[in-house]
Formats: C-alpha cells, sequence, structure tokens
C-alpha cells in the first residue's frame, strides 16, 4: 500500500468539549495508572478554622475621624494579627485530628512514652486503644475496646463502671494503670489485657492502716516518675496507696489522712493525686488534695507517717479539686479547684499560693477535669466550660493563648506529650482531638496523615464488623450444608412426600440415657401426685378418716361433742337483741 492510500483512512476519535464530564473517564495513557495521595492537600484539610474577630472596615468608621488616627489604628490591627499568627505557630494548636471512638464524655487521655499507641477512657465504661501505625485519614477508628470489669460478655451480671483514670507509666510503655469508680485499679498491658488486680480492703475494720486495699470508690491514680514498679491511688476513705505492681495482695505503703475539718471524724476523700521530681532532684514529692480543701506533701519516698507540708483550706471546702500538677524540676505545683480558681504554689514554701486567677470550674459534673504543665513546664495547659483551650503563662497564669476546641462542650481532659510535641484533648461529647503543628510536631497525627487513604471497604463501617479482641464464638461458625438441618424421622398422616404431619420424635444418644415416664411412674414413689389436684387427693381420705381415725382414735369415746345455738328468725335477719350498733 503506497503512501498515498494510506492518507486516505482516517481514525475517528471522540470529539468531546473541555467540559464535557465524560472526559474524566477516557484514558489519557495505556497500561496501569495509580493513584497517589496528595499529602499537602490532606494536611491542609486537617488546619483548624478558627473564627478570629472581623477588623472594622474603613468605610464603617467614622467621617470625623482623622487620617492620622485612622492609620494608627490600622497599624493596631495589624499588629494583633500578627501576634494572634505567631501565637498559633508557637503553640501546635494549628491543625486537629479527631476522634470519635466513644459514645458518652472522654475522661482520660494518655499516650505511651514513644508515641505510637493512644488510648482514651470514658464514662461509658470502656477503654479505647489506639494505634497511629494503623490509622489513615479514612479509618480513624480503635483497634480495640476494651471494658476492664467485663470478664464474660453472657454473663447477665457484668458490671461497668466509669473510668476515672486510665495513664500510661512514664518509663514503659508496656502497661498503664486503669482507675474505675470501684475500690480495686488495674494494670493492663498495651493491649488491653488484665496482668494483675489489686485487691479490696475489708469495710469492717475502722484503722485504715490495718486495710490491704481501699474500702471505698478510688477516685484517681498515677506513676511513680522513675520506677515501672510503683503507682499510687487516691480514694473516698481518706487513703493514698502505695502498690507494687509484681503483689496485689496488699499495698506497699498506706498513707491515711486525717482531716481537721469539724464533722468529719477525721475522715475525707482524697480527690487528686501527683507524684513529680523534687526541686533537688534526689527524692520525688507526692502531692495530694482533698475534699475538705486541704493540699497535703509528702517526701516521695517515706517516710509517710506525717506529711512535710500542708495547707489548710487550699480551695473552698467541700468543692472537688480535681486538677493538680507539679513542673518538672518539682518546685511548683498547680491546682485547679472547684471553687473556680486555679493557685500556684511553691514546694519550698508551702504555705500561701503565690498566684490564684478565676477559671470556671467543671469537677461539679465531670470531677476527673485536669490541668497539665507542658513538657518544658513553659506554659500550663487546661480546659474550660465553654471548650476552649487555655495555655497559660507558668509565671503569673495570665492567658496566652486561647483557642476553641469545642465551642459550648466542657473540655475535660488535656495532655502534651513530650516527644511528639502534641496536644491530646477529651471532651464531653465524645471527642477526641489531636492538635498538632506540621512544621513543629512529630509523628502521630502527622504520620496517619502522611498516608494515602485506604480504598472505600465494608470493615470501614465499624457498625457492619465485630470487634476482633472478643474473638470467634460457637454461634458465628457455620458448616456448609448445615444450616438447614434435615429431619432425620418420618413423617406419618400420609405417603406423598409433600403431606405434612406429625413428626417423629428422633432417637438421640441423649435421650436414651434418660428414663421414660412408664419408668418413672413404676419404680419412683408419689410420682404420680406430679399430676394429681392435691385438694381432692386429701378429700378421698375424708371418710376413711372420719369412721377410723389414725391419730384421735384414742379420744374416740371421751372427746367432746360440739353443739351450736340455735338462731331464730328475727337474728337471721338482723332485729335481734345482740345486733351491734353502728357507732356514727
Amino acid at each position: 500500500m503506497s503512501d498515498s492510500d494510506s492518507d486516505d483512512y482516517l481514525v475517528e476519535q471522540p470529539q468531546l468539549a473541555p467540559d464535557d464530564p465524560m472526559r474524566a473517564y477516557v484514558p489519557l495513557s495505556f497500561g496501569k495508572t495509580s493513584r497517589e495521595a496528595n499529602i499537602a492537600a490532606q494536611i491542609e484539610r486537617a488546619r483548624r478554622q478558627v473564627e478570629t474577630p472581623a477588623a472594622p472596615k474603613k468605610g464603617d468608621r467614622k467621617k470625623d475621624d482623622d487620617s492620622d488616627n485612622d492609620s494608627d489604628d490600622d497599624d493596631d490591627d495589624d499588629d494583633s494579627d500578627d501576634e494572634s499568627e505567631d501565637e498559633s505557630d508557637r503553640f501546635p494548636v494549628s491543625h486537629e485530628l479527631v476522634l470519635k471512638t466513644h459514645e458518652r464524655a472522654v475522661t482520660s487521655v494518655s499516650l505511651d512514652p514513644a508515641g505510637g499507641r493512644l488510648l482514651t477512657g470514658s464514662l461509658d465504661g470502656t477503654i479505647k486503644l489506639h494505634d497511629f501505625s494503623a490509622m489513615t485519614p479514612t479509618t480513624l477508628r480503635a483497634f480495640r475496646s476494651v471494658d476492664p470489669w467485663e470478664s464474660n460478655k453472657s454473663s447477665a451480671t457484668t458490671d461497668s463502671h466509669p473510668i476515672q483514670r486510665a495513664e500510661f507509666c512514664p518509663t514503659s510503655g508496656s502497661h498503664f494503670l486503669c482507675v474505675t469508680a470501684h475500690p480495686q485499679a488495674k494494670i493492663m498491658s498495651r493491649d488491653g489485657d488484665i496482668l494483675t488486680e489489686f485487691v479490696k480492703g475489708d469495710m469492717y475494720l475502722r484503722d485504715m492502716h490495718n486495710t490491704k486495699g481501699h474500702v471505698g470508690e478510688i477516685t484517681t491514680g498515677t506513676w511513680h516518675p522513675s520506677d515501672p514498679n510503683l503507682c499510687v491511688t487516691a480514694g473516698s476513705d481518706s487513703t493514698l496507696r502505695i502498690w507494687d505492681v509484681n503483689n496485689k495482695r496488699s499495698q506497699k505503703e498506706v498513707i491515711v489522712f486525717k482531716s481537721k475539718a469539724a464533722g468529719s471524724a477525721g475522715r475525707t476523700r482524697m480527690t487528686s493525686v501527683v507524684w513529680g521530681a523534687s526541686a533537688q532532684g534526689s527524692n520525688p514529692v507526692l502531692v495530694a488534695a482533698a475534699l475538705d480543701g486541704s493540699l497535703v506533701m509528702y517526701s516521695g519516698n517515706g517516710p509517710f507517717t506525717r506529711p512535710s507540708a500542708e495547707i489548710r483550706e487550699a480551695h473552698k471546702p467541700d468543692t472537688w479539686t480535681g486538677g493538680i500538677d507539679i513542673s518538672a524540676d518539682g518546685r511548683m505545683v498547680v491546682t485547679r479547684g472547684g471553687d473556680g480558681l486555679i493557685k500556684l504554689w511553691d514546694t519550698r514554701k508551702f504555705k500561701e499560693p503565690l498566684v490564684k486567677v478565676e477559671h470556671p470550674s467543671t469537677s461539679d459534673r465531670f470531677p476527673m477535669t485536669n490541668i497539665r504543665y507542658s513538657p518544658d513546664s513553659r506554659s500550663i495547659i487546661t480546659g474550660s466550660a465553654s471548650g476552649h483551650l487555655h495555655i497559660l503563662n507558668p509565671g503569673n497564669l495570665r492567658p496566652e493563648h486561647i483557642t476553641p476546641i469545642t465551642p459550648g462542650i466542657p473540655i475535660i481532659v488535656v495532655e502534651w506529650h513530650p516527644k511528639l510535641n502534641q496536644i491530646n484533648t477529651g471532651s464531653a461529647n465524645a471527642e477526641t482531638r489531636i492538635l498538632f503543628n506540621p512544621e513543629k510536631s512529630f509523628r502521630g497525627a502527622v504520620e496517619v496523615l502522611s498516608r494515602a487513604p485506604k480504598k472505600r471497604h465494608i470493615d470501614d463501617d465499624p457498625n457492619l464488623t465485630m470487634d476482633q479482641s472478643l474473638g470467634l464464638s460457637a454461634d458465628s461458625i457455620i458448616t456448609p450444608g448445615a444450616s438447614v438441618p434435615k429431619p432425620k424421622g418420618k413423617r406419618g398422616g400420609g405417603t406423598g412426600s409433600g403431606t405434612r404431619g406429625p413428626q417423629v420424635q428422633q432417637i438421640t444418644p441423649f435421650m436414651r440415657s434418660q428414663p421414660d415416664e412408664k419408668h418413672i411412674s413404676e419404680n419412683i414413689p408419689l410420682s404420680r401426685m406430679l399430676h394429681e389436684d392435691p385438694r381432692e387427693a386429701l378429700l378421698k381420705y375424708a371418710e376413711v378418716a372420719k369412721k377410723d381415725p389414725m391419730f384421735t382414735k384414742a379420744w374416740k369415746e371421751t372427746q367432746p361433742v360440739t353443739q351450736y345455738a340455735d338462731v331464730s328468725e328475727g337474728e337471721e335477719e338482723g332485729e335481734g337483741p345482740d345486733r351491734k350498733r353502728v357507732k356514727r
């Protein structure tokens, strides 16, 4: 074929307009195409949209203002905008990742020391375990849900208690402390298995020194700053108990706090406790708060016979002081009380607060509300009843940055992880939010958003899947061909296969070992009385007992005869003299 002939043949191509939607389905090249995730776009979608007050326009200003004043106002607005941008860049709050894995308010948030696993506790009585290495932007869910008090799912007597505190050990990420509204705390592995369950004390003993465990509800707990085998719990029995995770039979030390409040009989509820390093760097410091408003400090390594310092009415009595933390150097202690105040204390002069500021409290509804120092102790973070995150100056407790997290919904717990440089918050709307800055934060949420989204699958909907931690039950295993059992017995009442009649009872090995009704009636005495009317059974012996009494035969001749008085016609009608008069 010549070249001139080849020019006569034209290949028809689809004529599509540039804006035709069918162009999305027309291949542009041959071979297998791969979709790569736009990491920068995913991270940008996670940027928080914080509402800022709009600057007044020039047209809205009064005409009689001078041009110099207008320029000064513009400069002030620009400076305030620059300061707000600098604050958002200084703290890791520019982006966020939202986890919705609970059904009720989140009361505890904790990350392991490496920052790879996140656990959250809630009022729904469950602990959710999240693994950052297994999550993608489209699969933000927990890989396991654990109820510490659910021993058997089919048991009718299973109890569930709200999670008061769940905290990873700061020196070992292999286990964490679980405190529920129960007298027994538990040590659980990072996979959610129970390792140790501490013993419950004898509630009938008056002296708490003789008890081996808490006799009342545990309110909170924490770990030793350097020893992974020691933890402390605070209870409503006016005691602090130090436990060794290797000995669940009894506590290692018991600290009995004697309240001096009038009418308390020397007892009160311990509301919060913190175990931190000391100012000299040698012995740690143990600081606890009580319901009577007291703040007490002990030497972290003992002896615990009496406190090294005590402040009466540090906060208003009968208010819940749920937030307490100690700085990294052990010199400063910050408390957030139920009286609406945040106070700063010096452990070297533990008498009067250095600074106190007003801050609305949420401990009346959520006793586990906390306050935390940043990893370098240069800032203090806490939530508020309005749903804002407050970052305070550690010297004067003035707010350095305030940002809305869940507007109108209280923030209960906060945590600032030292390695990831990310802030985790738990709110009353069952949401866990991870705040971060892509330029200053590491791994964690940044690692999740740096992965390509997972393709949609039926397993992505947790409502359609089962919890793999519970395993497969015997009822869920179906043998092919055995879903509809075939009757082995023959049907009577007809010869055709479609005739329906009474089915003959199958003879099974179990039925062969059971005695039949005839055997029971012949060999077991009084078995016929099960199907007999008791009244009729007694009345048929009435004439025999009258003619030939068995028990009263000896008094047959001397038995008195019952005589009844004759009743007249008038008395029958109610007109006799003995008729009782009605009292009016």
